[in-house]
């Protein structure tokens, strides 16, 4: 434990994996990363045959991460996942601070360029999706929020007034203001209402509220039976909340959204590996090619550093930087081709 940082609280569960659970939550980790943590805590015990992690150590890791980059060919992307979650629990569970955390090396992201959609690619995919799959892709393209974000919007954060949306909690615990696009104003008060329905049969059959975030259902118990806590998007059938085993509404889940959308791009006749977060990259090429400065598109992003939106300047620079190829300056000839065969 680092000096100047306050000691984390003696861990109650009695299993293993629990104890990742409750630590995680305490912390205030998401539930994405809790089920990938576990994921990989798990993997890597059955790796080593089921073996208590506490009596082991840096050489089990490293075999356990060349397993996956060597057989089992991960990504970089994937391969750093799993170191992360080990390190958080050999540090933050099993309280071991131990020199080889800092030594196990990192692999190295490879630099990819971001799926971009044009406009007219964005417009055959809106024609092809649905109700409220529709809605929500334009809602992700029409302001550059992350699916998650998305999914998880309130109805008090959506502001007709003054055509705003403000994103809660967004990556890194941040809050940020993004524009209501005109064009989905009427789209979205009629979602309101078809949602308001369902949460009045909720109050009145006295169904458990939403879900709330960290422990403001305990300091405002009725909050998350509101309506102005409620979904924008809510699932139309309740679920057991993973968390707290309470039946309850969730908001639609993005494995349906991202099923949806990939058949919106199948039947759109469009190539591209696209994904829903495509769209979020569409938005901000978009407006950099529109002329908006790069710390607006910065600050609508949510990025934390500007570097992170400077991918999007490479995007529009595809085809060689912009360059024009010498190929296109060539004069026109007569094609001769032709009348050579002809003889």
């Amino acid at each position: 434990m680092k000096s100047g940082t306050a000691p984390l609280p003696i861990l109650q569960s009695v299993k293993v994996l629990d104890r990742l659970r409750e630590r995680i939550r305490y912390l205030h980790y998401s539930i994405r990363t809790e089920e990938a943590y576990v994921y990989w805590v798990r993997a890597f015990i059955r790796f080593h045959g089921l073996r208590h992690p506490a009596a082991m150590g840096g050489t089990e890791v490293e075999a356990f991460l060349s397993w996956l980059a060597g057989t089992r060919n991960v990504a970089a992307s994937t391969h750093k996942q799993a170191l992360s979650a080990l390190l958080f629990f050999f540090g933050k569970v099993l309280g071991l601070d131990l020199p080889w955390m800092k030594e196990i090396g990192r692999p190295r992201t490879k630099k990819r360029l971001p799926v971009v959609l044009t406009p007219e690619e964005v417009a055959r995919i809106f024609c092809v999706l649905k109700g409220e799959q529709r809605l929500f892709a334009q809602l992700l393209y029409g302001t550059g929020m992350r699916i998650t974000e998305g999914l998880q919007l309130r109805v008090k954060d959506v502001d007709f007034g003054l055509n705003t949306i403000i994103v809660r909690e967004g990556k890194g615990g941040k809050d940020r203001a993004l524009m209501l696009p005109n064009r989905l104003a009427a789209g979205l008060r009629e979602q309101l209402a078809r949602a308001r329905v369902l949460w009045a049969a909720d109050q009145e059959t006295g169904r458990g509220g939403v879900a709330m975030p960290d422990a403001l259902d305990r300091k405002y118990p009725r909050a998350g039976t509101s309506w102005n806590w409620f979904w924008v998007f809510p699932q139309d059938a309740h679920s057991v909340d993973p968390r707290s085993g309470v039946v309850r509404r969730h908001h639609i889940y993005d494995q349906t959204f991202q099923r949806a959308f990939k058949r919106a791009l199948s039947l759109a006749g469009i190539a591209k590996p696209a994904t829903p977060h495509s769209l979020r990259h569409s938005f901000a090429t978009t407006l950099l090619q529109a002329g908006y400065d790069i710390r607006t598109v910065q600050e609508l992003l949510g990025h934390a550093d500007v570097a992170t939106t400077m991918i999007y300047t490479h995007v529009l620079k595809v085809g060689g930087r912009g360059v024009h190829s010498p190929m296109d300056s060539l004069p026109k000839v007569p094609d001769f081709s032709a009348a050579s065969h002809d003889q």
